[in-house]
């Protein structure tokens, strides 16, 4: 039995190497910074649409402080798409 696409998502998501992980969601985010306008704006919202759907996923599992740095981190993430989209 093959097992259902989230579940083979998270699971080739586990074995991803965590610096590279980081170093890939950094030069998104600095790429998105120093685009300009409406182009980085995009860039900026695609990474944060990817994180906010890793913690929609890995919520029930995180600890009530973990949650709310990470609600924290998305509002200002997309603060900054508002901002350099205007």
């Amino acid at each position: 039995m093959t097992p259902s696409p989230p579940a083979n998502l998270l699971r080739r998501l586990a074995s991803v190497n965590p610096t590279t992980a980081f170093v890939i969601a950094l030069v998104v985010f600095l790429g998105g910074l120093f685009l300009p306008g409406i182009v980085g704006a995009a860039l900026l919202f695609v990474l944060g649409a990817a994180l906010a759907a890793l913690t929609f996923t890995t919520w029930p599992v995180q600890p009530g402080s973990v949650r709310a740095i990470r609600l924290i981190l998305l509002v200002l993430l997309f603060a900054v798409v508002i901002a350099k989209a205007l």
